[in-house]
């Protein structure tokens, strides 16, 4: 279930969404549920990832600069997320596309702003999941990385 709060001209709205199967969602606003049908099914949730064991530690270094941890690589590749609830204005990419880190791979619109989603480091376009007018939800997969 993922909830949202809202502030609409001074008002204050509470939102949970539910998705009880495919092709229905149960939205709760207020405390009122409305079962609302949808085009197409929510995606799954993410299975959580185990931890990996530790690696038995090292003599102390002189200290360095932590570097950033690559992104995960699923079996099925990298998958670019929406970092929150909007519209997709433009696809700026296509399937097979070779693009580099920091190119901007679709542009999003949220609350009247315009988002870039860009593609966190060098990769192949292996499968666009939205098109331009869709509207999308946060963590929905966009764009998938090869």
């Amino acid at each position: 279930m993922k909830e949202f709060s809202f502030k609409i001209n001074g008002a204050e709205y509470k939102c949970a969404v539910e998705e009880i199967e495919a092709g229905l969602t149960n939205v709760t606003v207020n405390g009122k549920t409305y079962q609302v049908e949808t085009e197409k099914p929510a995606a799954p949730a993410p299975k959580p990832i185990a931890p990996k064991a530790a690696a038995p530690a090292a003599a102390p270094a002189a200290p360095k600069a932590e570097a950033k941890p690559a992104a995960p690589v699923a079996a099925d590749g990298i998958k670019v997320k929406s970092p929150l609830p909007g519209s997709v204005i433009k696809v700026l990419v296509s399937e097979g596309q070779a693009v580099k880190k920091g190119d901007t791979l679709l542009t999003l619109e949220s609350m009247k702003m315009e988002n870039a989603i860009m593609a966190e480091q060098d990769a192949t376009i292996k499968q666009i999941l939205v098109a331009a007018g869709q509207n999308v939800m946060q963590d929905d997969v966009l764009v998938v990385l090869g």
